[in-house]
């Protein structure tokens, strides 16, 4: 599985340009069969899909009042609206007997609003997707203990994953095995564990986050 920050689909160094095609071009030829994915813009995740051969779930987050006039703009300028072009989390699965349950919680509406979602695949497995508040303070620590007490109740006793950007480095995670990281980026398993290290995958200059693929089984 991967989690990855698309960063609002915008380059670091910045190209104020429309990179849809790039980001999907990465993501359809890495080898996954869950992505976990923040800050996508909120009209990506379907056309990201279809283009993995995937199914997709997504939960809005933040800053998508007057939607279609960000979404005009930010396909033409990124760059002009930045994070002010809309975000949500998304969740693009392959095979493993589809999705089967999806589920989504508002952890906060201040000073963003942020979710925690999830789907529960055919095999029986749970994968939930986070981006915390920023800050590293307490609000983020809430969301992280909100957002790990939710997915673990959706779960019961199956195997669950959670991932995705904790906006902290060190987050408290009681019940789950850390399976991998980089910075604030991390991946916890409950019933599953990491048979390989965590890869960082190449993503040019896309993104201010690395992408990390974790190889996980019972």
């Amino acid at each position: 599985m991967l989690t990855w920050n698309l960063f609002h689909g915008r380059a670091l160094p910045p190209r104020d340009e429309d990179l849809f095609d790039a980001f999907a071009e990465r993501l359809s030829t890495w080898s996954w069969d869950v992505a976990l994915l923040q800050e996508a813009p909120p009209w990506w995740p379907l056309a990201l899909a279809r283009t993995c051969g995937a199914e997709e779930r997504h939960a809005l987050t933040s800053r998508n009042a007057l939607l279609p006039l960000r979404h005009a703009v930010a396909r033409r300028r990124p760059e002009l609206l930045k994070a002010n072009g809309g975000g949500c989390n998304a969740i693009l699965v392959r095979g493993l007997g589809g999705v089967r349950v999806h589920a989504r919680r508002r952890l906060c509406v201040w000073p963003e609003r942020r979710v925690v979602h999830a789907v529960r695949v055919g095999e029986g497995c749970w994968f939930a997707n986070l981006h915390a508040s920023t800050g590293r303070g307490a609000r983020t620590l809430d969301d992280v203990a909100l957002a790990c007490a939710t997915a673990m109740r959706w779960a019961g006793d199956a195997p669950l994953v959670l991932g995705g950007d904790f906006n902290v480095e060190q987050p408290s995670m009681l019940g789950f095995a850390h399976a991998g990281g980089k910075r604030i980026d991390h991946v916890y398993t409950r019933g599953l564990v990491p048979v390989e290290p965590v890869a960082v995958l190449d993503r040019g200059t896309l993104s201010d986050h690395a992408p990390l693929l974790v190889t996980l089984d019972r």
